[in-house]
């Protein structure tokens, strides 16, 4: 076994990371340093210190990084509007760069040679923290327990548990748990009977959102504020960006909004169903895409929707510190210089719908679209040419096709 003289650990204070710090202690040898990142996921985080220092670890990081978390990774994808798929608005993706780019910070900082994640080897975690270490520091070791131990069944982990003195909840026992997510985007839950996918998703499953059919009769109207093509306020008051975020999920989980039941394609090649609860950034997402749609050009609008889907796909398999998703985002950033005013949305039964935006950048003419007189100059006889050259073509094929 490679030499290793001091590891990075991403640890949450849970059953996994605690049984992988014990691990590591005794595989390696060396020092280990946590690191527990806030990203919003609502819970306690300082449990997770006192868990650590059980286990004698003497560098312990537990650091806030919601903000830097929607500022400069959720708010650049949102600008392209990015949807996996179609569906997924890549909670838990966005998150793993983020992660990676201070294991590597702070192995630099201490000096650590190796760093080490609890993904498991069949999801897309691994990859998504690997290839982000590969991108910002190819001379850290990863380490991957869950590809090198030997534990190969919940009951073996449990078992290593018990050996090492590591406590484990109530809940950790007997049937394994879904397997859950979280973070100030959304909340992801796989595992146990969302495993067939013909089963309907028990009601329990869902956190953040009420079901969209017990939600208010009563819809609510919300007005967000946009510069540059970024959220900055809400109802007239400016808030940052995580704290905007906070306030739009449980605006949207009070309406039922954000829900979505997908089976999705993995990267590393299977199929896998989740129950993912977005509220905030549904509503953000839909925010976006009206005042876009009076501030873009339809040439400039249409490259972005055409774009779009390879954006979300660099997300989803861990590119984001790839030259390519850089690439992409420097040209969704040019667009969205003049994308700024206020668009208002009714939230009501499980649907966040724009019903008014207004720009001062605003490409709309009122007097080009009307159908009653107007005083701009526009020549309807000028769309006689303008279809006759459009149908050219189309007159070349059916003749030739004998039509």
């Amino acid at each position: 076994m490679t030499k290793i003289e001091k590891i990075v650990l991403s640890y949450s204070g849970g059953l996994d990371t605690s049984i992988i710090l014990k691990w590591l202690q005794e595989t390696y040898g060396c020092e280990v340093v946590t690191f527990t990142a806030d990203l919003g996921q609502g819970e306690e985080l300082e449990p997770a210190r006192a868990k650590a220092e059980m286990s004698g670890i003497k560098d312990i990081r537990i650091v806030d990084l919601r903000e830097e978390f929607v500022s400069d990774f959720v708010f650049p994808m949102l600008r392209a509007n990015a949807l996996y798929e179609g569906q997924y608005l890549l909670g838990s993706s966005i998150a793993r760069p983020l992660i990676a780019k201070h294991l590597v910070g702070i192995a630099r900082e201490v000096g650590a040679d190796a760093i080490a994640h609890g993904a498991t080897g069949k999801g897309n975690d691994q990859v998504r923290f690997e290839l982000a270490v590969n991108a910002l520091d190819p001379s850290l070791k990863v380490i991957a327990p869950w590809r090198q131990w030997n534990i190969r069944s919940r009951t073996q982990l449990l078992e290593y548990a018990e050996k090492h003195h590591i406590p484990v909840p109530g809940d950790k026992r007997g049937e394994a748990p879904f397997s859950i997510d979280a973070n100030l985007l959304h909340t992801s839950t796989e595992g146990k009977i969302l495993e067939n996918p013909a089963e309907v998703a028990p009601d329990h499953i869902y956190q953040r959102t009420v079901d969209p059919l017990d939600a208010p009769d009563t819809p609510e109207i919300i007005t967000i504020g946009f510069e540059g093509g970024d959220p900055v306020s809400l109802n007239g008051t400016a808030m940052t960006p995580a704290a905007l975020l906070s306030e739009l999920n449980g605006l949207g989980g009070r309406h039922g909004v954000g829900r979505l039941d997908l089976v999705e394609n993995r990267f590393i090649g299977m199929k896998s169903r989740g129950i993912y609860e977005t509220p905030g950034g549904t509503i953000l997402l839909a925010a976006h895409r009206g005042i876009e749609s009076i501030t873009l050009d339809r040439a400039a609008a249409h490259l972005k929707d055409e774009i779009m889907p390879r954006y979300a796909e660099l997300i989803y398999n861990g590119f984001w510190f790839a030259p390519e998703r850089e690439m992409l985002q420097a040209l969704v950033d040019q667009s969205q210089a003049f994308v700024s005013g206020e668009v208002t949305l009714r939230l009501y039964k499980g649907s966040a719908s724009v019903i008014s935006r207004t720009s001062p950048w605003s490409l709309y003419s009122a007097d080009l679209v009307t159908f009653e007189e107007s005083p701009v100059a526009y020549d309807h006889h000028d769309a006689e040419g303008f279809i006759r050259l459009n149908g050219l073509r189309l007159k070349s094929w059916a003749a030739r096709n004998g039509r």
